[in-house]
């Protein structure tokens, strides 16, 4: 029914959470002298590297040291060297932090040496290579501090998930949320597409409209007229890596498994922890992703219909347009940045996988509602935006 649908679109209560942020006090102001120079390497995907942004300037906070700008690893499946400073406003970044930690681009040429492939070729006394996950406050001081008392500088390598999310004072916790929700700001042209995307979606243009290559122009007086229309992000998580990390069958016969494990052999060394589990045992355990087909189902189970304006952000979908086919036909409001967006206005992130990640995030924080097939990095941060 009507109520039925217009009740999906109702915000959940807030059930007693408040924003990190409401609270914060100022900041006490820096200490004169930094400890040194602290650096970190951050591998995965751009939604994980975020948690390790948030993570370092925490880190840098807990040593009062100098943070450089974090190093972006190139992830061996996406294979995007984007910068920092490529997908994310830098100047932003330090201005909001400066009264939080102390924050530089690059280091000063006295420390020029202190580079990726210097720790790449040898065991060095200023990395860092075994921070545990998780690691505590205390874990730092003892461990990191010393290293950069004695050299004046630490590199952190790898550094994803390395700092506990319990037991840490208050101003900590709240510095994190900081960078996540004030200081971490893409750059102007993801932000200007992602802007586009979603006035397409709230405002569909008519079947004879072309999308205009100037994704910068003032909304029309026609569209000013429009009533917004409402849309479901679906952040779909079934690429070939997602497919192959899982261990799941997914229905594709023995030609799928063995090239899925072909894929894991070579990505990991077939070292993936699921491996140990039968299929069923996966299944069971609620282990693995859903398929386009069950989300599909799972949307129409909730009360979502054909009538629905559905935004895909996903890379690449693991066995193309037959495998989300289901979906489509479920939705046939399906749009993703491809239909919304011309080829003019997708030069500047084409072939960039974390740009790309980067316009479907943007899109996601300004959706009506976001489901993600499967929990991950993007999940939780969109559902702390939403909340």
């Amino acid at each position: 029914s009507n109520g039925e649908q217009s009740d999906l679109w109702t915000p959940l209560a807030d059930q007693g959470w408040r924003p990190c942020l409401e609270s914060v006090n100022t900041p006490s102001a820096l200490p004169q002298n930094s400890e040194g120079y602290l650096q970190v390497f951050l591998d995965g995907g751009l939604n994980q590297q975020r948690m390790g942004i948030c993570d370092a300037v925490a880190v840098a906070k807990i040593l009062n040291a100098t943070l450089v700008i974090p190093y972006l690893e190139v992830n061996p499946v996406w294979q995007d060297s984007s910068s920092f400073m490529d997908i994310y406003d830098v100047d932003h970044f330090i201005n909001v932090l400066k009264d939080d930690v102390s924050i530089v681009k690059e280091l000063p040429d006295e420390f020029s040496w202190s580079t990726r492939e210097y720790y790449a070729t040898a065991i060095r006394a200023t990395r860092i290579k075994r921070a545990p996950v998780h690691a505590s406050a205390n874990w730092y001081l003892e461990n990191v501090l010393p290293v950069l008392q004695s050299y004046g500088i630490a590199a952190i390598s790898p550094f994803s998930h390395r700092l506990s999310f319990d037991n840490l004072p208050s101003e900590i916790q709240q510095l994190r949320c900081k960078v996540n929700f004030k200081a971490l700001v893409f750059v102007p042209h993801i932000r200007a597409l992602g802007d586009a995307i979603v006035h397409r979606l709230r405002y569909p243009p008519g079947e004879t409209e072309a999308f205009s290559s100037d994704y910068l122009r003032v909304t029309t007086d026609q569209n000013d007229k429009q009533r917004p229309q409402k849309f479901v992000v679906l952040h779909l998580r079934f690429d070939k890596d997602m497919a192959a990390h899982s261990a799941c069958d997914f229905g594709g016969g023995k030609a799928e498994k063995l090239a899925l494990a072909k894929y894991r052999q070579t990505i990991w060394g077939g070292r993936v922890l699921n491996s140990q589990f039968t299929d069923e045992e996966l299944r069971s355990q609620g282990r693995c992703p859903l398929t386009p087909e069950e989300i599909g189902l799972l949307l129409a189970a909730l009360g979502f219909d054909n009538s629905t304006r559905l935004y895909l952000a996903s890379h690449k979908v693991y066995g193309g347009e037959a495998r989300i086919s289901t979906l489509r036909e479920l939705f046939p409001l399906m749009e993703n940045k491809k239909s919304l967006a011309s080829s003019e206005e997708r030069a500047r992130i084409k072939g960039k996988a974390s740009l790309l990640a980067a316009v479907d995030y943007y899109v996601g924080m300004h959706s009506d509602i976001f489901v993600s097939a499967s929990p991950g990095n993007m999940h939780n941060a969109l559902v702390s935006f939403s909340s």
